[in-house]
């Protein structure tokens, strides 16, 4: 039996690797230290342990990579947790702020006839609640490569398809302003120096984001379709 914990950092592991903020994809033991509100000291004993059971490779000043096992555990428990969301959303009408911490509760306990059942009463979906890739039962996953929105230059034209979700104060913040999935935006003007972009979004044609907001949501240009891998 993997335990709890082992589980939550191979998926914080996952995540890290394939984020845009990660860089050359390489998760330091800083990095996943931070991401796990834990000391260095207690990542790196829980990496040691990860390369121990073969879930993991640990390369020293490099970082830590999953391994296949690793890779197939993390995607399991992503897939629980995003399916988990979306039932949450869709069902039960939790709001896009609440899901991500009911599903943290939640993802390790539910069986496999629970996770099939869920499946199937969702439509068998490929998007979780947020925007984010729900692996196959068999752990493939195919991860869109959006631009943020924050990177348009004026006149540019886009529908929003994903949003991060680590911040659930953002998430009701890009709520109130109307940024949720599936919304159509043109950028009005960029100020420079790192200021805010005017937007508009829907029917609303003055909206003044900040670049840290905009660098949270994911978008495809009007006209053009994200690449995957």
């Amino acid at each position: 039996m993997i335990s709890e914990s082992v589980q939550d950092y191979l998926k914080a592991i996952y995540k890290l690797a394939n984020s845009p903020d990660t860089g050359d994809g390489a998760v330091t033991t800083s990095l996943l230290a931070e991401r796990m509100g834990v000391s260095a000291a207690s990542a790196t004993n829980m990496i040691k342990k990860l390369a121990d059971i073969r879930l993991a490779e640990h390369m020293p000043y490099q970082g830590v990579e999953l391994t296949d096992a690793g890779e197939k555990v993390s995607l399991e428990i992503i897939r629980h947790h995003r399916l988990l969301e979306l039932y949450l959303s869709e069902a039960l009408g939790f709001a896009w702020d609440e899901v991500d911490a009911e599903a943290d509760r939640l993802e390790h306990a539910i069986s496999e006839d629970f996770e099939d059942r869920m499946d199937r009463a969702l439509g068998n979906p490929r998007v979780g609640a947020h925007g984010e890739p729900i692996p196959s039962k068999d752990g493939d996953i195919v991860i869109p490569h959006y631009l943020r929105l924050s990177e348009l230059s004026e006149g540019d034209r886009a529908w929003i398809r994903e949003v991060s979700d680590r911040d659930p104060e953002m998430l009701r913040y890009l709520r109130q302003q109307g940024l949720v999935l599936g919304a159509r935006v043109e950028v009005r003007g960029k100020a420079p120096f790192h200021g805010p972009l005017v937007l508009s979004i829907g029917d609303d044609a003055s909206k003044h984001i900040g670049m840290e907001v905009a660098a949270s949501v994911f978008v495809d240009l009007e006209g053009a379709e994200s690449s995957t891998t």
